[in-house]
This record gives structure tokens, sequence and C-alpha cells, in this order.
């Protein structure tokens, strides 16, 4: 078995077609067709259903996928982890970011990190909590920053910070000069939210339940500057984390919002169970310590 076999198999699983796969690979149909069997063969099991008209996995096939992720990313992690025991300490760290909070303490870190590893570089990927565990999951990120709780059986964490969420209305709203309100005076409001890649989504309609109704949802955005807009254009009512709302438009304000509150936490994650470069150890226990640092001076 050589590494292209497991190359091949895990493109096809991505596109979904022997024909897509074969396209991307620049090699034949066929050519993939037989490295396929030649694959099965080797192994001894079928590694596809091919009672099934889609392309479905045996559960073979999806145990072999998993070992197949965890090979081909360490050979393509070889030539950096190679360099960073000559001491290069050169590398590439992909991080899951939620664009629904300030990222001025991040960024703060990401620079003195920069300062200390000057040829380390990132890219970061806006997403919402729900895509970030999926791509940590899918090896398209290495970390992410997600809000808690998080799954303990995929995922190892640490604390990154808590906000309370509040209500944000046009400064013309009828509740804008309220300091708190209950949930349940939320009930013939029309809201405006993040999708439902956004875990945030999720907790505000729970809390709306657990108030006596279900929300009415105007609209939905990936991006909370687009959410402003349209508070500020009269279009309904938001919920967004205190951080944020410091950064919105002069003609929004924010309420506190009660029975029930809302907090949220948000944690840095990467996957269990998995090959972690040397790059991306760095980056976490750098964070880590500049986190207990910034704690350690407000406690002064």
């Amino acid at each position: 078995m050589e590494i292209k076999h497991m190359i091949y198999f895990i493109e096809i699983i991505k596109t979904g077609s022997m024909t897509k796969a074969a396209e991307n690979l620049f090699i034949s149909q066929p050519t993939i067709s037989k490295l396929l069997r030649d694959l099965e063969a080797e192994l001894g099991v079928e590694l596809f259903d091919r009672h099934k008209r889609q392309l479905m996995l045996t559960d073979a096939g999806k145990a072999f996928l998993e070992q197949a992720k965890e090979i081909v990313r360490l050979y393509k992690n070889l030539p950096t982890e190679m360099d960073n025991l000559l001491g290069l300490r050169q590398g590439h760290i992909k991080i899951g970011l939620p664009p629904i909070m300030n990222v001025n303490l991040f960024i703060h870190i990401l620079g003195e990190f920069h300062e200390r590893y000057p040829d380390i570089t990132f890219q970061l990927a806006e997403n919402g909590s729900k895509r970030i565990e999926e791509s940590i999951i899918n090896d398209e990120v290495d970390i992410g920053i997600t809000v808690l709780p998080t799954d303990t059986d995929k995922f190892h964490q640490f604390f990154l910070l808590e906000e309370q969420l509040k209500l944000v209305v046009p400064r013309t709203h009828r509740l804008a000069n309220r300091e708190k309100i209950d949930f349940a005076e939320l009930a013939e409001e029309d809201f405006i939210l993040f999708n439902k890649d956004f875990a945030l989504n999720d907790r505000i309609i729970e809390a709306c339940k657990t108030a006596g109704f279900i929300p009415k949802v105007i609209a939905e955005s990936s991006q909370w500057n687009f959410i402003e807009q349209m508070i500020v254009s009269n279009l309904g009512v938001s919920i967004l984390p205190a951080s944020i709302i410091d950064m919105l438009h002069k003609n929004i304000v924010s309420v506190e919002l009660n029975n029930p509150s809302i907090l949220w936490q948000l944690a840095i994650i990467w996957k269990k169970n998995s090959y972690t470069s040397f790059v991306t150890k760095e980056w976490l226990k750098f964070i880590q310590e500049q986190l207990m640092l910034q704690h350690d001076n407000e406690q002064e």
C-alpha cells in the first residue's frame, strides 16, 4: 500500500464521485477505479457498499478513512517537523474564528506570538461554532474558538472568556430606555439572528422557549455588521455579546436580559486522538501563558 492510495481514497470521499476525484487528481477514472480495487484486495475488505446508488462507505471503509486521514496528515507534516527538529521553527497554523466575537484580545496575542516566531504564518477562517468544530474534525483547520459546551470526547479545550448576552434594539424602540427586561416581553418581537451554523442561534431560541414562546425570526446572517445594519433600519431586534455591542452604531442600544439571563463562554479547542504539529503546540502553549498572565494582572 502506498500513500497515494490513501490520498486517492480520501479524495473520492471528499468529492463524492470517482469522476470528480479523478479530475481533481489529474488521473483517469479507470486508473482511480483500479487503485481502489487494488486497495480493497490488499486490505481484504470492501470499502464501499456497491449495492447503493451513491458512494456509501462500509464500516470497514469508515474505519480506514479515519486512519488514512491521520497517516496522510502525518506525511504532509513530515517536512515541517524535520525543519522544527533543526530549530527552524517554521510552519503554518489554520485557525477557525467566530465572527461574533471581539477579536481584539486574540489579535493582540497573535501579534505577540508573531514577534517571537516571525516565520510562522496563519490562516484565519471565520465561521460559526458548529462549522468550526466540523472543520477541525475534517482537518480543515488546526484549532478553533467555539462556544462551550463542546464535545469533550472529540476535542481538547481550554477556557478563553465569558460574556453576557444582551438585547440589542434601535434607539427609537419601545424597550430602548429600559435597564432590564424579561425574555417573555420579547414574544411579539421580530428577531434577527446569526444563522444555524452558530451555537448562539440555538442558545437564543432555547432561552425564548424557556420564557414561553418561539421567536419569530425574520432574518439570519453570518456577519454581525449585517445584523447591526438591519437593526438600525428597524427590521427587528437581536441578542449579542457585550464586547460586540461596544462596537455598534450609536443609534443602537442594549438592554440587560432576565428570566432567563444568558451567558456564553468561549474556548479554544483542537482535535483529540490526532496528530498536533509542533507549531500548533507552540501556539497553544503561548496563548495559554498569555491568558494566565492577563488573568494575574487583572487580579492585582
